[in-house]
């Protein structure tokens, strides 16, 4: 039911706006208004003034207790299933190759599975298909399980924790992890253990263990009694852990992880990668993720807010509770408005041992809404639900939305709030570099900081559903999200991926990652799917396909599905499926091109055209685009003539150092250049806009050489340095920033008099080079051109310069300097004060400089660490793919003049900070930061 007094701010809204007709009669309603208006805040004053018993959200992210079986060693027999064995070596497999039929295994070992299945029977809406759990406790006589066991020789870790991180990379040919996986020790079976303290107090409480994230195969005993887990290591799940605890009293929880071996095509991680939440609320409660926020008819003018909460009820009577929610604005900060925007006031009564849902309405007035930068503001507000049980509040329980209205046109792209937004994407995996996949708040921000200075705004969730705290970064910081789960379906691309679990698992990991997303404003899509095998099975992949999307309806009608295809065709049966058709590589063209002919896979001539014929209501998304790859401040010779080429011996590419030319024209077999795909989106005008493959640099998946620990593909390096790649993608994305960019460096005492080409990015329209103060003419940009290119220069050393103008005007200058000898380090550091909570970070760039202050571009020399005082090292990294140094090495290499140190601030201790760096024959560097709260 709306509120009386939101009709009433509609009415008064609707006089100020058009004007007084009636001035007696509006003064009569004015009155009236004021009445209710002073009725309601009564009300919520009266709500306010209870006493209140809410829920408790608590990290138990410290003091915890690891051990991993060691290579070689037995494992425990505790295992969630049996797996085929492994008998071929993924490394080098084409990332577009055929996936294959999974492989049936027949074992009598005992597994867990039937003990684990039932803690997915909340995402199961048959009730015939809710796993029942059997009787007896698994692992109870398992010493790790147990509350006596001396763990005191285990390792003391604080989470996010991903195990394999800090190495050793694996440096051999077919080794047990390969550059595929990221030569990291993903594999293996490891155990975490902690006491926690449950205070009789809490007796009568529900109790909730709430894991964001686990890499994999998770099974969870309380007390020494298995309680239940979750396979895939990317879904965020809860356990009700009230039935094992002991109050009053140390209660033991105990964590098994399995990650298998070939389970992934890039990086995965290992270990409890994300944060860890012990929940405490009354038997009467706010239902996890119970909270549904939509809007509709959102304008400047009001918004509609339907609200829908689902209460669980575990106690054993009947209740009748009031249920009020009040919506607040939120600043940048996060901080709440002083007064409610709206009320939402309602009673219900509460069936016992059951869940019970509820809808509401209310409306907004003069909305701030929300959308992506730099169009908008992204805009939040956070609805407070609290349930009164005879005058007591018993839960309160907060969600965070925003006001925005998205349409999808299939001629026209993407309009948010009545305006046109062109989809200017990038991929992104899990892992945050040097870090591994265990989730910081700090590392992910600056990651998408740096993608806002390059002009992105939408982020594909490729290919698993993200730790949720990024999502909340996305909001925070207005993009635009595709969210995805599912990398395979039935069929497998590596021997032990999720194809393993995706039968038994894959509607309750749908259900988990729309339930837990779709109040974040960011959210605009829904991928199910990428690259999947049932693209090649017809009837019976579209079949799977229309499971999922009939999921995904009952879950939330406000957002369109899609599924990601590098091989469906417009007259094959899955695109039919989904509302929106996202393409792989499909619409530029697969292998397509003089440069591309006779390479072996997937082959189409660009299919944005037909799919638009076939589909003529459908927006249609690049959903993965490029797949160029470079190695930072790399460049090869000869330089590619035309605007796209595979990555070739002598082109492009160098067996002997395993980097990849810079001159950013060259890509993976199936992919494209940034130049190729600019012209393509150019020429197709409906196409809403795409995502690059990829925003950063990613563990794993080193395409073309896989002896290297690291992609390519990035247009920001792993370490967070940009490529050249970053200023090309700058100058299209960001047309009215002046910009421009010269490469190569200018340091190649081995090239003189030699053809050495000079490629200038920029958003201006034409451009002058000069070397040495000579003019080597003003070039203008042509039809789908976007560099501009002086192909015949001589090297000669000195200064290159560009001047750039647009419409005839001045607009951007360059240039480039041969510098001197290496003479210094000097470091620099995002940020220089950092909160002493034991999770923030400081990145610090270290540079070699010549006398004059200019990088070396080719400087790599050996560089030792230090730090004193109220921080520690946690990370070192170059952006180096092929560098198997450990990340956690205190000396390091620069590559072509950078290195990049990770500073972590120590909890709860103030002060100061001194990073020391030093080197053989460079002046060293040290900076000073602080850390405080």
């Amino acid at each position: 039911m709306q509120p009386l007094n939101n009709k009433l701010l509609i009415m008064v809204n609707h006089h100020l706006h058009y004007g007084f007709k009636n001035q007696k009669k509006t003064l009569l309603k004015l009155s009236v208004f004021l009445i209710l208006l002073q009725t309601t805040s009564i009300f919520a004053q009266s709500i306010s003034s209870k006493k209140e018993s809410n829920r408790e959200r608590i990290s138990i992210n410290d003091g915890w207790k690891f051990y991993k079986y060691a290579q070689g060693e037995s494992p425990d027999n505790l295992i969630y299933d049996v797996r085929p064995e492994v008998k071929e070596n993924i490394d080098g497999k084409a990332a577009d190759a055929k996936p294959t039929e999974a492989v049936k295994v027949e074992s009598s070992q005992p597994t867990l599975k039937p003990w684990i299945l039932p803690s997915g029977n909340a995402f199961i809406n048959d009730p015939a298909k809710k796993h029942k759990r059997p009787d007896g406790n698994p692992g109870s006589d398992f010493p790790f399980v147990q509350d006596n066991f001396d763990d005191s020789r285990w390792e003391n870790i604080t989470l996010p924790h991903d195990w394999a991180i800090k190495g050793p990379f694996y440096a051999e040919e077919n080794a047990i992890i390969g550059g595929g996986m990221g030569r990291l020790p993903i594999q293996g079976v490891a155990w975490y253990r902690k006491k926690i303290n449950i205070p009789q107090s809490d007796s009568g409480k529900s109790i909730f263990l709430d894991i964001d994230g686990a890499m994999s195969y998770a099974m969870v005993w309380v007390n020494g009694r298995l309680v239940g887990g979750w396979p895939n290591g990317y879904t965020s799940w809860q356990l009700d852990i009230t039935p094992y605890l002991n109050f009053g009293k140390d209660n033991q929880i105990a964590i098994r992880l399995d990650n298998p071996i070939s389970s992934s095509r890039w990086y995965p991680g290992a270990g409890i990668y994300r944060n860890v939440w012990l929940t405490k609320t009354n038997p009467i409660y706010v239902a996890h993720w119970g909270t549904t926020v939509t809007t509709k008819n959102a304008s400047e003018v009001s918004a509609l807010i339907d609200l829908k909460v689902k209460i669980a009820n575990n106690s054993d009577k009947d209740e009748k509770a009031a249920i009020s929610t009040e919506i607040f604005f939120l600043n940048e900060k996060g901080i709440k408005s002083n007064k409610a925007v709206s009320v939402i006031n309602q009673t219900t009564t509460l069936n016992s041992k059951s869940n019970t849902l509820i809808s509401g309405e209310a409306t907004i007035v003069n909305p701030k809404l929300w959308g992506p930068v730099p169009e908008f503001v992204p805009n939040r507000y956070v609805a407070i639900t609290k349930i009164i049980l005879k005058d007591k509040i018993i839960d309160s329980y907060e969600t965070v939305f925003g006001i925005r209205d998205i349409q999808f046109d299939a001629n026209k792209g993407l309009f948010v709030n009545g305006k046109h937004i062109s989809l200017k994407g990038v991929n992104q995996h899990h892992d945050l570099g040097a870090l591994g996949a265990a989730f910081n708040v700090r590392a992910a921000e600056r990651q998408l900081e740096m993608l806002q200075e390059l002009g992105c705004n939408s982020v594909r969730m490729s290919h698993n559903p993200p730790a949720p705290e990024l999502l909340e970064l996305t909001d925070k910081m207005g993009f635009l999200v595709i969210d995805e789960i599912f990398d395979q379906w039935e069929l497998k691309k590596t021997p032990l991926d999720m194809h393993l679990i995706f039968p038994e698992w894959s509607e309750q990991d749908l259900r988990a990652l729309i339930r837990r997303d779709r109040n974040h404003p960011s959210v605009i899509v829904w991928s199910f799917g990428n690259e999947v095998g049932e693209q090649y099975t017809d009837v019976k992949g579209a079949e799977v396909a229309k499971r999922l999307q009939a999921i995904i309806k009952e879950e939330d009608t406000t957002r369109p599905t899609t599924l990601s295809m590098n091989y469906a065709k417009p007259n094959m049966p899955l695109p039919d499926v989904v509302d929106l058709i996202s393409l792989n590589y499909q619409g530029e063209g697969i292998r397509d091109g003089e440069a591309y002919a006779g390479l072996k896979g997937i082959t189409t001539s660009p299919l944005f055209p037909s799919f638009h014929e076939k589909f003529p209501n459908k927006m249609i998304i690049s959903s993965e685009n490029a797949a160029a790859v470079s190695s930072r401040g790399e460049y090869l010779f000869p330089v590619y003539q035309g605007n796209s080429s595979p990555i070739k011996e002598g082109q492009g590419g160098n067996s002997k150092t395993h980097h990849v030319s810079s001159y950013e024209l060259y890509s993976v077999d199936f992919g494209a250049s940034a130049d190729k795909v600019f012209a393509s989106m150019e020429k197709h005008p409906y196409v809403a806009g795409g995502f690059v493959w990829s925003g950063w640099d990613y563990l794993g998946e080193p395409t073309p050489y896989y002896s290297s620990r690291s992609s390519y593909f990035g247009v920001i390096d792993l370490a967070g340095f940009k490529k050249d790649r970053f200023y090309l993608y700058q100058s299209q994305w960001r047309p009215d920033l002046p910009m421009a960019h010269i490469l190569p460096h200018w340091n190649w005492s081995e090239r003189v008099g030699e053809i050495t080409p000079i490629h200038v990015f920029t958003s201006g329209d034409e451009a002058e080079l000069f070397l040495n103060g000579k003019s080597l003419g003003r070039k203008k940009m042509q039809k789908y051109e976007y560099r501009l290119r002086w192909d015949d220069v001589k090297y000669t050393s000195g200064e290159v310069k560009v001047v750039a103008y647009k419409n005839g005007k001045k607009w951007a200058e360059d240039s480039v300097k041969t510098t001197a000898e290496p003479d210094k380090i000097v470091l620099t550091a995002d940020r220089s004060e950092i909160k002493a909570d034991g999770n923030d970070l400081s990145f610090v760039t270290v540079k070699i400089t010549d006398k004059n202050g200019l990088v070396i571009p080719n400087a790599n020399k050996m560089f030792q660490f230090s730090i004193e005082g109220a921080a520690e090292i946690i990370a070192t990294d170059n952006g180096d793919p092929t560098d198997l140094t450990s990340f956690a090495s205190l000396q390091r290499k620069s590559f072509n003049g950078l290195c990049l140190v990770i500073i972590r601030s120590k909890k709860n201790q103030d002060g100061k900070i001194v990073l020391n760096v030093t080197s053989e024959g460079l002046k060293s560097g040290s900076l000073n930061l602080k850390s405080g709260k």
